[in-house]
């Protein structure tokens, strides 16, 4: 009976886990949410089309590809963009940010850069994606001045 408990249990969390992101397609986007999307899209591919419910707000994260840079956008129920996420080069962003980045990396792997607007914030950040030595994927989010945060 235990063990039966807790294969209930897994899988009631994998249910979980599995809701925290949706894959979409355009036609299952809102209205106002399909034209903020397409006009955020012109000249660009869409690679990925996704909803996420976070603190009790949704969001659509749209993932696309513009002369072969990534540039990723938050879009809310109602169709306005709340955070953009360009692909940018380490040697573009601050030399604070930077070092916090290489220094966070160590001996890993940066496999992105992007810098990060949110709207209503004047506060740039940082996204780094990279590798560790074993091989394990991690990001790290830094200010402009190297402080690294959460969100």
């Amino acid at each position: 009976m235990r063990a039966f408990t807790i294969c209930v249990a897994i899988s009631a969390l994998l249910g979980v886990a599995a809701a925290a992101e949706k894959k979409l397609q355009m036609k299952d986007l809102p209205p106002a949410v399909q034209k903020t999307v397409q006009d955020q899209t012109k000249g660009a591919e869409i690679k990925g089309i996704s909803s996420e419910t976070e603190k009790g707000k949704l969001t659509y994260e749209i993932e696309t590809m513009v002369n072969g840079k990534h540039r990723d956008f938050l879009v809310d129920a109602k169709g306005a963009v709340t955070e953009v996420e360009d692909e940018t080069a380490l040697d573009s962003i601050p030399a604070a940010a930077k070092a916090a980045i290489e220094k966070k990396v160590g001996t890993g792997k940066i496999t992105l850069i992007e810098a990060m607007t949110r709207t209503g914030s004047t506060e740039k950040l940082y996204e780094a994606s990279y590798t560790d030595k074993g091989g394990k994927k991690h990001e790290v989010l830094v200010k402009a001045d190297g402080t690294e945060t959460k969100d």
